[in-house]
């Protein structure tokens, strides 16, 4: 790879990484150790490559100083119909219950978790930390010292909640024959609307 290329390489992954925030000349000089008049002439020749693209989406833009990497204009309807119409973010039922579970319960240990739902919680559990939607909270004090999980930040904005007080009330329901698992997905669900 040509010197060029290098540094155009080095300056796209930088832009993309930098998002909407964009990087300035400056601050793109700074970080590949090049006179701004370089980085300049690099840029230029990056913008006219992706100007010139037909099978590319995207090129580069300055916006208040700081170059971005931004999507073509001629994608605007198409983009716009993607942002109005997301695809769902499907959980599967077993996440959902060991949603509610911890949303009710935290902090809550892993076992304390099976031996609701009566099955091994581990795919679900990494799901949702993977989701952003539950973390550690620390340890218990019992043998073993197990991971606490509870809700994070991201749970309470996702379900449009100011705090955990704003969960629904769980009424105790045994007297109709509802185990502890039905009674947080069924209000978990009435509370949030969620599909199944």
């Amino acid at each position: 790879m040509e010197m060029e290329d290098r540094l155009a390489a080095m300056l796209e992954s930088f832009l993309f990484i930098a998002g909407d925030d964009g990087l300035s000349v400056k601050q793109l000089a700074g970080l590949i150790e090049r006179e701004e008049t370089a980085v300049m002439a690099v840029l230029e020749r990056l913008r006219q490559g992706y100007e010139s693209r037909e099978d590319s989406g995207i090129t580069l833009k300055v916006f208040g100083g700081a170059y971005r990497l931004v999507t073509k204009a001629e994608f605007a309807d198409v983009i716009k119909r993607l942002l109005e119409n997301p695809a769902p973010k499907s959980m599967t039922q077993a996440s959902l219950e060991v949603l509610a579970i911890i949303a009710y319960r935290q902090p809550v240990t892993r076992v304390e978790i099976d031996d609701l739902r009566g099955v091994k919680s581990e795919g679900p559990i990494n799901t949702l930390i993977a989701k952003g939607l539950i973390m550690e909270k620390g340890r218990s004090e019992g043998s073993g010292r197990a991971i606490l999980y509870g809700t994070t930040e991201l749970f309470l904005d996702r379900f449009g909640l100011a705090s955990l007080e704003g969960l629904p009330p769980l009424q105790q329901e045994e007297d109709q024959g509802v185990g502890d698992t039905d009674l947080f997905m069924t209000k978990f669900q009435e509370a949030f609307a969620i599909e199944e």
